[in-house]
Formats: C-alpha cells, structure tokens, sequence
C-alpha cells in the first residue's frame, strides 16, 4: 500500500479535497495508496477534526514545543516515516503547512515531498500573493502544484491553474476563486504521481 501522509495547520481544504477525491476514484483499487495519515502543527486545526471523522489518523505536533525548526523536523519525520518503508516511500503532501521547512527535511522526502502555492509560479513565492497579485495589475492569477525543495516554492511545476483578476477583486475574493481550483488540481497531480510510482 502506498500511503500518502498530509500535512495541514488549519482547516486542510485541500486536505479534504484529495481526501474526497481518493474516495470517488477508488485510489486504493486504482493505485494502492490511501490518505494514511494526516498531521498537523497546531492542534486546534479544524482539519483534524475532519480526517479524524473520516477515520483517518490524525496527529498534533506543536511546533512551539521544539526550541529550533531542525529538531522540529526531526520530530515530524518520525511521525511520517511510521508511514513508511523502503518498497513503498510515503508521499507527503502540504496542504496549507505553514511552517518552512529545513532543507535536511527537504532532502529526506526529495521526489515526493509536494506543495500547492496560491500563485502562479515563479511569480509571487511566499506570503500575500493574491494582494500582491491585485496591487502589480496582474490580469491572471492562480494556483501550482510542485515538487519541494530546498529553495521556498522553486520546485519543478505538476500542474498549475489560472483564474481571471477581476475588476474590484479583494485578495479575499480572488483567494476564494483560486481556492476552487486548488482543490481539483491538487488531486489530479496527486493521481499523476502515484500513476508513476
């Protein structure tokens, strides 16, 4: 079984979008894999109550709690790795994951550590894109889909959207229209990993 480990620090949307989506096209038949896990940074996260309910399981792991991201990281990986073995490496997905990650974490997860970013990359990497997207005139904006690495939201691209910026468009309501193609392209780049492994 090729499980898929998902980490969130709120209310895993997207989580849940790729939850919904294993289950409407049978993945575990399809591909052998299922969402076997999904753990988040703060334990508030509506999330978990989420996947919780889908029986899935669920962890908190409070980043506070650590005194620096590497050991931090180091403690997230012994989650996962419970969810993995050496004939099927888990994949790990951020689904709304707001912490950085070390690039010795990074490493460890090379090839099956993915990300979606609320922009169309390489255009506007971290915080605020939808404002910024608004403030620079952009006419389009939208979502990606890649591969983590070491550099933040420079991964190859698996799949992006695009969305119109409309005339009196808020970040907030441009957010809400990105956020809808988030949650299909997501699962569709997901299914076109687990195609390949």
């Amino acid at each position: 079984m090729k499980n898929i480990v998902i980490l969130i620090s709120g209310s895993g949307t997207n989580m849940a979008a790729i939850v919904k989506t294993a289950q409407r096209e049978g993945w575990q038949q399809k591909y052998g894999a299922r969402v076997a896990a999904v753990i988040s940074n703060r334990a508030d996260a509506a999330g978990l109550r989420w996947a919780s309910a889908q029986g899935i399981v669920t962890e908190a792991l409070d980043h506070k709690a650590y005194p620096n991201r590497e050991a931090f990281d180091a403690a997230l990986a012994q989650l996962i790795d419970r969810f993995d073995s050496p004939d099927q490496p888990a994949l790990v997905l951020l689904a709304g994951f707001m912490r950085i990650l070390t690039p010795g974490f990074v490493q460890r997860y090379a090839g099956r550590l993915v990300n979606i970013h609320p922009s169309l990359l390489p255009a506007f990497s971290g915080l605020h894109t939808h404002q910024r997207a608004i403030d620079t005139g952009c006419q389009v904006a939208g979502a990606t889909v890649h591969l983590v690495t070491a550099e933040l939201d420079c991964g190859p691209i698996l799949a992006q959207a695009v969305v119109p910026v409309l005339p009196g468009d808020t970040a907030d309501m441009l957010s809400a229209r990105v956020l809808t193609q988030e949650h299909l392209i997501y699962p569709q780049a997901v299914a076109g990993l687990l195609e390949k492994m």
